[in-house]
């Protein structure tokens, strides 16, 4: 007679608990796509590269590392995107001259909104 009480409720309560992690872990993915500008990289695009990242299970970012010439030295940015339905992630040219708005995270430039120069 408990175990025909208590496993439901322990079925349950990790139920809950499983749904209440997983919203959470949406919530930090979508909030990867918003960066505050709190800074501005200009310069020459040296080298960029791209790849797909697991963020959680079934959520992937696309990742951009480029390497930025700004005349004073050379600066790695990057751009995270969530992959949701319908999202096309920038994509950038070696050579091209940019704007990058974004802050400073962990040692490199994370990109917010970009502008290119002709």
């Amino acid at each position: 007679m408990v175990t025909a009480i208590a496993i439901p409720i322990v079925l349950a309560y990790f139920y809950w608990l499983t749904k209440k992690e997983m919203q959470a872990n949406f919530q930090e993915w979508i909030r990867l796509e918003n960066i505050p500008e709190e800074a501005i990289v200009s310069g020459k695009i040296i080298e960029a590269n791209e790849y797909r990242e697991r963020f959680y299970y079934h959520r992937f970012n696309h990742i951009t590392v480029l390497r930025i010439n700004t005349g004073l030295k050379e600066i790695t940015v990057k751009k995270v995107t969530p992959l949701r339905k319908g999202a096309v992630p920038p994509r950038f040219k070696e050579g091209e001259m940019v704007h990058l708005y974004g802050n400073w995270k962990q040692g490199y430039f994370s990109i917010n909104r970009t502008i290119r120069k002709a």
